[in-house]
């Protein structure tokens, strides 16, 4: 899930984001499609049926049951309940069993070097010291040889506004991603831009950041 502009901030924060992302998910609709993230599904040959993946702020649950589709074991989280309720059943429909938890990022458990692969997709309500905390997560709770793909928002994304938190310090670039996960091996890491069509709050032309990365196996 990810901050619009004209969102109500605190602190670079919604004031009650719980509440806000359940009365945004309360629709027969799904606000970002059913489709899996194109970065996402781009990389599916990386992916091995069986692998364990944790999808993080992961909304109404497009993405979690795209990779259970691909035979993964996949565990989501996500603040809202209504968001949870609703990928609930989108698992159901497509017949696929997804690990579903209502979480926040401040208090999901990190377990260690639990994860062959890890998603964060538009996660990108967090300012820099909340962002830092997630980033330094996720990258512990990589497996040794495991792979984080992460898709973003440029600064260059306040200039069309379709989509993303319109908070500069909320944005990512490459320089930025590079000094974050200075311990991983960066395999990929482009910025680039392309119209997404993810639903009504992704659509149009947008500013991205798209990035492949793997903690080193042990010696």
């Amino acid at each position: 899930m990810i901050f619009m502009k004209g969102d109500k901030m605190t602190g670079n924060r919604f004031k009650d984001a719980a509440r806000v992302w359940d009365e945004r998910y309360d629709t027969s609709e799904f606000v970002f499609g059913t489709e899996p993230n194109s970065y996402l599904a781009r990389h599916a040959p990386l992916l091995e049926a069986g692998q364990r993946a944790l999808l993080v702020a992961d909304g109404e649950g497009r993405n979690s049951v795209w990779l259970a589709r691909q035979g993964l074991l996949v565990d989501a989280f996500d603040i809202s309940r209504t968001g949870v309720a609703k990928a609930r059943r989108l698992a159901r429909d497509a017949r696929v069993s997804v690990n579903y938890q209502v979480a926040d990022c401040t208090t999901w458990s990190w377990s260690p070097d639990a994860y062959d692969v890890i998603a964060a997709i538009f996660i990108q309500f967090a300012d820099p010291a909340l962002r830092a905390r997630i980033f330094a997560g996720m990258t512990a709770a990589l497996k040794p040889g495991g792979l984080l793909i992460l898709q973003g928002y440029t600064p260059k994304q306040l200039e069309y506004n379709t989509g993303g938190p319109g908070v500069l310090d909320n944005l990512y670039t490459e320089q930025m991603l590079r000094a974050a996960f200075a311990s991983l091996e960066i395999l990929e890491l482009e910025e680039y831009e392309a119209e997404l069509g993810e639903g009504k709050r992704h659509a149009g032309l947008s500013a991205l950041v798209g990035m492949v990365a793997r903690k080193p196996a042990l010696p």
